[in-house]
Protein backbone atom coordinates (compact mmCIF):
# COMPACT_ATOMS: atom_id res chain seq x y z
CA UNK A 1 0.00 0.00 0.00
CA UNK A 2 1.31 3.27 -1.16
CA UNK A 3 1.90 6.06 1.14
CA UNK A 4 1.91 9.74 0.12
CA UNK A 5 4.12 11.25 2.63
CA UNK A 6 7.14 9.69 1.45
CA UNK A 7 7.00 9.30 -2.29
CA UNK A 8 10.01 10.55 -4.35
CA UNK A 9 8.77 13.01 -5.86
CA UNK A 10 10.95 16.02 -7.99
CA UNK A 11 9.68 19.34 -7.51
CA UNK A 12 11.89 21.79 -8.40
CA UNK A 13 14.46 21.84 -5.31
CA UNK A 14 14.57 18.35 -5.60
CA UNK A 15 16.57 18.59 -8.71
CA UNK A 16 18.90 21.43 -7.53
CA UNK A 17 19.89 19.11 -4.42
CA UNK A 18 20.51 16.32 -6.29
CA UNK A 19 22.50 18.79 -9.34
CA UNK A 20 24.43 19.84 -5.88
CA UNK A 21 25.09 16.17 -5.02
CA UNK A 22 26.04 14.83 -8.22
CA UNK A 23 27.94 17.78 -9.59
CA UNK A 24 29.94 19.01 -6.80
CA UNK A 25 29.36 16.02 -3.87
CA UNK A 26 27.79 18.50 -2.06
CA UNK A 27 24.84 16.78 0.16
CA UNK A 28 22.96 19.82 2.10
CA UNK A 29 21.78 18.40 6.18
CA UNK A 30 18.50 17.79 5.72
CA UNK A 31 17.75 17.37 2.05
CA UNK A 32 16.15 14.10 2.43
CA UNK A 33 13.24 15.85 4.55
CA UNK A 34 11.61 17.88 1.20
CA UNK A 35 10.56 13.98 0.60
CA UNK A 36 8.27 14.71 3.60
CA UNK A 37 5.29 16.08 2.38
CA UNK A 38 4.52 17.68 5.79
CA UNK A 39 7.88 19.17 5.46
CA UNK A 40 6.96 21.25 1.85
CA UNK A 41 3.53 22.13 3.40
CA UNK A 42 5.30 23.99 6.03
CA UNK A 43 8.13 25.72 3.77
CA UNK A 44 5.41 26.75 1.46
CA UNK A 45 3.46 27.83 4.12
CA UNK A 46 6.56 30.36 5.48
CA UNK A 47 8.24 31.21 2.39
CA UNK A 48 4.81 32.26 0.88
CA UNK A 49 4.24 34.66 4.34
CA UNK A 50 7.76 35.70 3.66
CA UNK A 51 6.98 36.66 -0.15
CA UNK A 52 3.94 38.43 1.24
CA UNK A 53 5.70 40.52 3.61
CA UNK A 54 9.01 41.22 2.18
CA UNK A 55 7.74 41.49 -1.51
CA UNK A 56 5.12 43.33 -0.40
CA UNK A 57 6.69 46.46 1.15
CA UNK A 58 8.77 46.84 -2.16
CA UNK A 59 5.69 46.58 -4.51
CA UNK A 60 3.30 49.22 -2.35
CA UNK A 61 6.26 51.51 -2.40
CA UNK A 62 7.14 50.71 -6.60
CA UNK A 63 2.93 51.81 -7.03
CA UNK A 64 3.18 54.80 -4.83
CA UNK A 65 5.91 56.06 -7.33
CA UNK A 66 4.21 55.30 -9.93
CA UNK A 67 0.83 57.05 -8.44
CA UNK A 68 -1.14 53.68 -9.31
CA UNK A 69 -4.11 54.24 -6.65
CA UNK A 70 -7.47 53.09 -6.66
CA UNK A 71 -10.12 55.38 -7.91
CA UNK A 72 -13.30 56.25 -5.92
CA UNK A 73 -16.42 56.28 -6.71
CA UNK A 74 -18.89 58.90 -4.75
CA UNK A 75 -21.18 56.66 -2.75
CA UNK A 76 -21.73 58.30 0.50
CA UNK A 77 -19.92 55.67 2.65
CA UNK A 78 -18.23 56.56 5.56
CA UNK A 79 -14.20 56.63 5.51
CA UNK A 80 -14.37 56.35 1.42
CA UNK A 81 -12.53 60.06 1.13
CA UNK A 82 -9.60 58.49 3.01
CA UNK A 83 -9.24 55.56 0.57
CA UNK A 84 -8.64 57.77 -1.98
CA UNK A 85 -4.98 57.51 -3.54
CA UNK A 86 -4.24 53.97 -1.99
CA UNK A 87 -2.12 51.89 -4.04
CA UNK A 88 -4.21 49.03 -6.04
CA UNK A 89 -3.41 45.75 -8.13
CA UNK A 90 -1.94 44.94 -5.33
CA UNK A 91 -3.24 41.04 -6.21
CA UNK A 92 0.51 40.85 -7.94
CA UNK A 93 1.39 40.36 -4.15
CA UNK A 94 -0.68 37.58 -3.83
CA UNK A 95 0.04 35.84 -7.26
CA UNK A 96 3.71 35.61 -6.41
CA UNK A 97 3.27 34.53 -2.71
CA UNK A 98 1.20 31.46 -4.35
CA UNK A 99 3.10 30.59 -7.25
CA UNK A 100 7.09 30.85 -6.21
CA UNK A 101 6.47 28.67 -3.10
CA UNK A 102 4.36 25.82 -5.16
CA UNK A 103 7.00 25.83 -8.17
CA UNK A 104 9.34 24.96 -5.19
CA UNK A 105 8.07 22.84 -3.40
CA UNK A 106 5.38 20.82 -5.28
CA UNK A 107 5.80 18.14 -7.77
CA UNK A 108 4.04 20.00 -11.01
CA UNK A 109 4.42 17.44 -13.28
CA UNK A 110 1.39 16.29 -10.82
CA UNK A 111 -1.93 17.78 -12.73
CA UNK A 112 -3.70 18.65 -9.76
CA UNK A 113 -0.96 21.30 -9.49
CA UNK A 114 -0.29 22.77 -12.82
CA UNK A 115 -4.15 22.87 -13.22
CA UNK A 116 -4.04 25.34 -9.72
CA UNK A 117 -1.32 27.19 -11.41
CA UNK A 118 -2.99 27.61 -14.25
CA UNK A 119 -6.32 28.94 -12.40
CA UNK A 120 -3.57 31.33 -10.58
CA UNK A 121 -2.34 32.79 -13.97
CA UNK A 122 -5.07 32.80 -15.99
CA UNK A 123 -7.41 34.64 -13.85
CA UNK A 124 -4.58 36.96 -12.30
CA UNK A 125 -4.03 38.11 -15.90
CA UNK A 126 -7.84 39.08 -16.42
CA UNK A 127 -7.61 40.80 -13.39
CA UNK A 128 -4.66 42.72 -14.32
CA UNK A 129 -5.80 43.64 -17.70
CA UNK A 130 -8.91 45.10 -15.47
CA UNK A 131 -7.04 46.83 -13.38
CA UNK A 132 -4.63 48.50 -16.16
CA UNK A 133 -7.25 49.54 -17.76
CA UNK A 134 -8.88 51.59 -14.66
CA UNK A 135 -5.30 52.41 -13.46
CA UNK A 136 -3.73 53.96 -16.82
CA UNK A 137 -6.53 54.14 -18.72
CA UNK A 138 -8.12 56.18 -16.43
CA UNK A 139 -11.56 53.73 -17.04
CA UNK A 140 -13.53 53.34 -14.42
CA UNK A 141 -15.55 50.21 -15.92
CA UNK A 142 -12.09 48.69 -16.47
CA UNK A 143 -12.69 45.27 -19.36
CA UNK A 144 -15.86 44.78 -20.42
CA UNK A 145 -18.36 42.09 -18.39
CA UNK A 146 -17.94 39.89 -21.25
CA UNK A 147 -14.30 39.17 -21.95
CA UNK A 148 -14.21 38.67 -18.42
CA UNK A 149 -16.99 36.38 -18.57
CA UNK A 150 -15.41 34.68 -21.60
CA UNK A 151 -12.30 34.49 -20.12
CA UNK A 152 -13.92 32.45 -17.06
CA UNK A 153 -15.91 30.55 -19.31
CA UNK A 154 -12.91 29.37 -20.87
CA UNK A 155 -10.86 28.50 -18.04
CA UNK A 156 -14.26 26.54 -17.17
CA UNK A 157 -13.82 24.43 -20.11
CA UNK A 158 -10.07 23.70 -19.68
CA UNK A 159 -10.51 22.53 -15.96
CA UNK A 160 -13.74 20.80 -16.55
CA UNK A 161 -12.28 18.54 -19.67
CA UNK A 162 -9.43 17.78 -17.42
CA UNK A 163 -10.90 16.79 -14.61
CA UNK A 164 -13.03 14.85 -16.40
CA UNK A 165 -11.03 12.89 -19.52
CA UNK A 166 -7.30 13.32 -18.21
CA UNK A 167 -6.46 9.34 -16.38
CA UNK A 168 -4.43 10.75 -13.63
CA UNK A 169 -7.79 12.29 -12.30
CA UNK A 170 -9.35 9.20 -9.93
CA UNK A 171 -10.94 8.20 -7.29
CA UNK A 172 -10.09 4.25 -5.08
CA UNK A 173 -12.97 1.83 -5.19
CA UNK A 174 -12.95 -1.31 -3.00
CA UNK A 175 -13.05 -4.12 -4.91
CA UNK A 176 -15.56 -6.65 -3.86
CA UNK A 177 -16.42 -9.69 -5.82
CA UNK A 178 -20.20 -9.32 -5.38
CA UNK A 179 -19.63 -5.29 -6.76
CA UNK A 180 -19.27 -4.52 -10.26
CA UNK A 181 -18.54 -1.06 -11.52
CA UNK A 182 -21.57 1.26 -12.58
CA UNK A 183 -21.99 1.74 -16.26
CA UNK A 184 -20.11 5.35 -16.08
CA UNK A 185 -17.37 4.36 -13.82
CA UNK A 186 -14.09 2.91 -15.68
CA UNK A 187 -11.35 1.14 -14.10
CA UNK A 188 -7.55 1.88 -15.34
CA UNK A 189 -6.09 -1.13 -15.93
CA UNK A 190 -2.70 0.32 -15.97
CA UNK A 191 -3.24 1.44 -12.02
CA UNK A 192 -1.75 -1.06 -10.08
CA UNK A 193 -4.22 -2.15 -7.25
CA UNK A 194 -3.62 -1.67 -3.62
CA UNK A 195 -4.33 -3.86 -0.64
CA UNK A 196 -4.41 -3.12 2.66
CA UNK A 197 -3.21 -5.32 5.72
CA UNK A 198 -6.83 -6.51 6.42
CA UNK A 199 -6.77 -8.03 2.88
CA UNK A 200 -9.18 -5.31 1.41
CA UNK A 201 -8.63 -4.29 -2.15
CA UNK A 202 -8.19 -1.53 -3.96
CA UNK A 203 -8.21 0.14 -7.56
CA UNK A 204 -8.33 3.74 -9.93
CA UNK A 205 -11.14 4.57 -11.31
CA UNK A 206 -12.33 7.14 -13.51
CA UNK A 207 -15.94 8.45 -12.25
CA UNK A 208 -17.32 11.65 -12.14
CA UNK A 209 -18.21 11.78 -8.50
CA UNK A 210 -18.52 14.26 -6.23
CA UNK A 211 -19.44 14.48 -2.30
CA UNK A 212 -22.91 15.45 -1.21
CA UNK A 213 -23.98 16.09 2.54
CA UNK A 214 -27.07 14.70 4.43
CA UNK A 215 -27.52 11.05 2.83
CA UNK A 216 -26.19 7.94 3.58
CA UNK A 217 -23.02 7.14 1.70
CA UNK A 218 -22.04 10.95 0.95
CA UNK A 219 -21.79 10.30 -3.01
CA UNK A 220 -23.73 11.71 -5.99
CA UNK A 221 -22.32 10.46 -9.13
CA UNK A 222 -23.19 13.31 -12.15
CA UNK A 223 -23.86 10.46 -14.61
CA UNK A 224 -27.20 10.28 -12.31
CA UNK A 225 -28.34 13.39 -13.17
CA UNK A 226 -29.10 11.85 -17.06
CA UNK A 227 -29.16 8.77 -16.49
CA UNK A 228 -33.06 8.38 -16.74
CA UNK A 229 -31.89 9.13 -20.41
CA UNK A 230 -31.70 5.29 -22.35
CA UNK A 231 -27.68 5.81 -23.22
CA UNK A 232 -27.42 9.30 -21.84
CA UNK A 233 -24.71 8.72 -19.70
CA UNK A 234 -22.09 8.71 -22.37
CA UNK A 235 -22.36 12.64 -22.37
CA UNK A 236 -22.01 13.16 -18.81
CA UNK A 237 -19.20 15.18 -19.81
CA UNK A 238 -20.93 17.60 -21.08
CA UNK A 239 -23.29 18.57 -17.70
CA UNK A 240 -20.07 18.20 -15.87
CA UNK A 241 -17.78 20.72 -18.02
CA UNK A 242 -21.29 23.34 -17.98
CA UNK A 243 -21.51 22.53 -13.93
CA UNK A 244 -18.10 23.44 -13.60
CA UNK A 245 -17.79 27.00 -16.13
CA UNK A 246 -21.34 28.27 -13.87
CA UNK A 247 -19.49 27.65 -10.29
CA UNK A 248 -16.30 29.31 -11.71
CA UNK A 249 -17.29 32.02 -12.97
CA UNK A 250 -20.10 32.42 -9.73
CA UNK A 251 -17.77 32.05 -7.24
CA UNK A 252 -14.67 33.91 -8.78
CA UNK A 253 -17.50 37.29 -9.17
CA UNK A 254 -18.66 36.79 -5.95
CA UNK A 255 -15.14 36.98 -4.47
CA UNK A 256 -14.50 40.02 -7.04
CA UNK A 257 -17.54 41.33 -5.14
CA UNK A 258 -16.88 41.00 -1.49
CA UNK A 259 -13.38 42.60 -1.96
CA UNK A 260 -15.21 46.12 -1.03
CA UNK A 261 -13.64 46.68 2.23
CA UNK A 262 -10.11 46.60 3.88
CA UNK A 263 -9.23 43.09 4.52
CA UNK A 264 -12.72 41.33 4.03
CA UNK A 265 -12.23 39.34 1.03
CA UNK A 266 -8.33 38.42 1.82
CA UNK A 267 -9.37 37.03 5.35
CA UNK A 268 -12.55 35.09 4.18
CA UNK A 269 -10.44 33.65 1.32
CA UNK A 270 -8.04 32.55 3.60
CA UNK A 271 -10.20 30.80 5.84
CA UNK A 272 -12.03 28.90 3.25
CA UNK A 273 -8.24 28.26 1.90
CA UNK A 274 -7.99 26.07 5.78
CA UNK A 275 -11.05 24.65 4.96
CA UNK A 276 -10.03 22.96 1.49
CA UNK A 277 -6.61 21.95 2.74
CA UNK A 278 -8.05 19.85 5.88
CA UNK A 279 -9.82 18.74 2.76
CA UNK A 280 -7.07 18.32 0.39
CA UNK A 281 -4.63 16.83 3.24
CA UNK A 282 -7.17 13.57 4.42
CA UNK A 283 -8.65 12.73 0.81
CA UNK A 284 -5.24 12.52 -0.44
CA UNK A 285 -3.88 10.40 2.57
CA UNK A 286 -5.04 6.95 2.80
CA UNK A 287 -5.09 6.15 5.84
CA UNK A 288 -6.92 9.29 7.45
CA UNK A 289 -9.43 8.67 4.21
CA UNK A 290 -10.09 4.92 5.48
CA UNK A 291 -10.18 5.94 9.51
CA UNK A 292 -13.09 8.63 8.47
CA UNK A 293 -14.55 6.67 5.89
CA UNK A 294 -14.15 9.43 3.32
CA UNK A 295 -12.99 9.50 -0.32
CA UNK A 296 -9.77 8.77 -1.24
CA UNK A 297 -7.68 10.59 -3.88
CA UNK A 298 -4.75 8.96 -5.18
CA UNK A 299 -2.31 11.95 -5.81
CA UNK A 300 -4.04 14.65 -4.15
CA UNK A 301 -1.76 15.21 -1.38
CA UNK A 302 0.62 17.52 -3.39
CA UNK A 303 -2.09 20.06 -3.29
CA UNK A 304 -1.63 20.97 0.05
CA UNK A 305 1.84 22.51 -1.05
CA UNK A 306 -0.31 24.59 -2.94
CA UNK A 307 -3.02 25.17 -0.77
CA UNK A 308 -0.27 26.21 1.88
CA UNK A 309 1.12 28.71 -0.07
CA UNK A 310 -2.31 30.23 -0.88
CA UNK A 311 -3.41 30.51 2.69
CA UNK A 312 0.12 32.23 3.91
CA UNK A 313 -0.14 34.91 0.86
CA UNK A 314 -3.60 35.46 1.62
CA UNK A 315 -2.48 35.87 5.98
CA UNK A 316 0.85 37.92 3.95
CA UNK A 317 -1.78 40.22 2.34
CA UNK A 318 -3.95 40.87 5.58
CA UNK A 319 -0.56 42.75 7.07
CA UNK A 320 -0.84 45.17 4.23
CA UNK A 321 -4.72 44.76 3.53
CA UNK A 322 -6.17 45.28 7.33
CA UNK A 323 -7.86 48.59 8.40
CA UNK A 324 -6.32 50.92 7.28
CA UNK A 325 -5.31 49.29 4.11
CA UNK A 326 -1.91 50.62 2.76
CA UNK A 327 -2.71 48.42 -0.57
CA UNK A 328 -5.88 46.82 -2.26
CA UNK A 329 -5.72 43.64 -4.08
CA UNK A 330 -7.79 44.90 -6.88
CA UNK A 331 -9.38 42.49 -9.74
CA UNK A 332 -5.70 40.71 -9.82
CA UNK A 333 -6.64 39.22 -6.85
CA UNK A 334 -9.97 39.47 -6.08
CA UNK A 335 -10.55 36.95 -9.44
CA UNK A 336 -7.97 34.84 -8.91
CA UNK A 337 -8.68 34.06 -5.13
CA UNK A 338 -12.10 33.03 -6.71
CA UNK A 339 -11.50 31.12 -8.86
CA UNK A 340 -8.69 29.07 -7.36
CA UNK A 341 -11.06 28.20 -4.40
CA UNK A 342 -14.01 27.05 -7.27
CA UNK A 343 -11.11 25.27 -8.81
CA UNK A 344 -10.02 23.52 -5.27
CA UNK A 345 -13.38 22.75 -4.66
CA UNK A 346 -14.11 20.33 -8.09
CA UNK A 347 -10.08 18.63 -7.34
CA UNK A 348 -11.33 17.52 -3.57
CA UNK A 349 -14.73 16.38 -4.94
CA UNK A 350 -16.32 18.92 -2.59
CA UNK A 351 -17.62 21.46 -4.95
CA UNK A 352 -21.31 20.86 -3.47
CA UNK A 353 -20.48 21.98 -0.39
CA UNK A 354 -19.02 25.32 -1.83
CA UNK A 355 -22.64 27.19 -1.16
CA UNK A 356 -21.45 26.20 2.89
CA UNK A 357 -18.12 27.25 3.01
CA UNK A 358 -18.26 30.01 0.82
CA UNK A 359 -22.10 31.45 2.22
CA UNK A 360 -20.17 34.75 2.42
CA UNK A 361 -19.31 34.95 -1.30
CA UNK A 362 -22.95 33.50 -1.74
CA UNK A 363 -25.00 36.18 0.31
CA UNK A 364 -22.78 38.96 -1.42
CA UNK A 365 -23.35 38.31 -4.71
CA UNK A 366 -27.08 37.33 -4.12
CA UNK A 367 -27.46 40.15 -2.54
CA UNK A 368 -26.37 41.96 -5.46
CA UNK A 369 -28.91 40.04 -8.26
CA UNK A 370 -31.10 40.74 -5.76
CA UNK A 371 -30.92 44.25 -5.60
CA UNK A 372 -30.85 45.22 -9.10
CA UNK A 373 -33.26 42.77 -10.08
CA UNK A 374 -35.73 44.06 -7.78
CA UNK A 375 -34.73 47.81 -8.94
CA UNK A 376 -35.64 46.94 -11.83
CA UNK A 377 -39.01 45.15 -11.49
CA UNK A 378 -40.51 47.87 -8.99
CA UNK A 379 -39.32 50.76 -12.38
CA UNK A 380 -41.33 48.91 -14.29
CA UNK A 381 -44.07 48.18 -12.35
CA UNK A 382 -44.54 51.53 -10.24
CA UNK A 383 -41.93 53.78 -12.34
CA UNK A 384 -40.08 54.29 -9.73
CA UNK A 385 -37.37 51.68 -8.84
CA UNK A 386 -37.09 50.24 -5.30
CA UNK A 387 -34.47 49.01 -3.02
CA UNK A 388 -34.41 45.69 -0.97
CA UNK A 389 -30.83 47.16 1.25
CA UNK A 390 -29.69 50.60 1.26
CA UNK A 391 -26.68 49.50 -0.47
CA UNK A 392 -25.40 46.28 -2.47
CA UNK A 393 -23.62 44.33 -2.01
CA UNK A 394 -24.34 43.49 1.91
CA UNK A 395 -21.29 44.82 3.29
CA UNK A 396 -22.20 48.55 1.77
CA UNK A 397 -25.78 48.11 3.19
CA UNK A 398 -23.71 47.45 6.96
CA UNK A 399 -22.13 50.88 6.34
CA UNK A 400 -24.89 52.66 5.51
CA UNK A 401 -26.07 51.45 8.98
CA UNK A 402 -23.29 52.68 10.70
CA UNK A 403 -21.10 49.91 11.19
CA UNK A 404 -17.40 50.29 10.76
CA UNK A 405 -15.78 48.62 8.42
CA UNK A 406 -13.55 46.86 10.24
CA UNK A 407 -15.95 45.26 12.44
CA UNK A 408 -18.11 44.18 9.61
CA UNK A 409 -15.22 42.10 7.76
CA UNK A 410 -13.91 40.63 11.05
CA UNK A 411 -18.07 39.53 11.69
CA UNK A 412 -17.73 38.00 7.90
CA UNK A 413 -14.38 36.15 8.70
CA UNK A 414 -16.12 34.74 11.89
CA UNK A 415 -18.91 33.63 9.89
CA UNK A 416 -16.84 31.83 7.60
CA UNK A 417 -15.46 30.25 10.42
CA UNK A 418 -18.73 28.95 10.99
CA UNK A 419 -19.31 28.00 8.13
CA UNK A 420 -16.37 25.94 7.61
CA UNK A 421 -17.15 24.26 10.70
CA UNK A 422 -20.27 22.82 10.05
CA UNK A 423 -19.26 22.00 6.29
CA UNK A 424 -16.37 19.99 7.76
CA UNK A 425 -18.82 18.31 10.20
CA UNK A 426 -21.07 17.47 7.50
CA UNK A 427 -18.68 14.82 6.23
CA UNK A 428 -20.27 12.63 9.58
CA UNK A 429 -23.56 13.43 8.87
CA UNK A 430 -25.52 10.81 7.19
Amino acid sequence: MRRTGRLRLKHMLYYFLNYLKTEFKISIIGGGMFQFITFRVTMALLLSLVISLLLGKRIIKFLQRKQIGETIRELGLQGENTKKGTPTMGGLIILAAIIIPTLLFAQVANVYIWLVLLCTVWLGLIGFVDDYIKVFKKNKEGLAGRFKILGQIGLGLIVGTTLYFNNDVVVSRELMNTQKLAPYERRLTNHPERVTRDGQRFADVKTPITTIPFVKNHEFNYAKLISWIPGAEKYTFIVYILIVIFIITAVSNGANITDGLDGLATGVSGIIGICLGIFAYVSGNIQFAEYLNIMYIPNLGELSIFIAAFVGACVGFLWYNAYPAQVFMGDTGSLALGGIIAALAFIVRKELLIPIFCGVFLVELLSVMLQVSYFKYTKKKYGEGRRILKMSPLHHHYQKLGYHESKISVRFWIITIMCVVFTIATLKMR
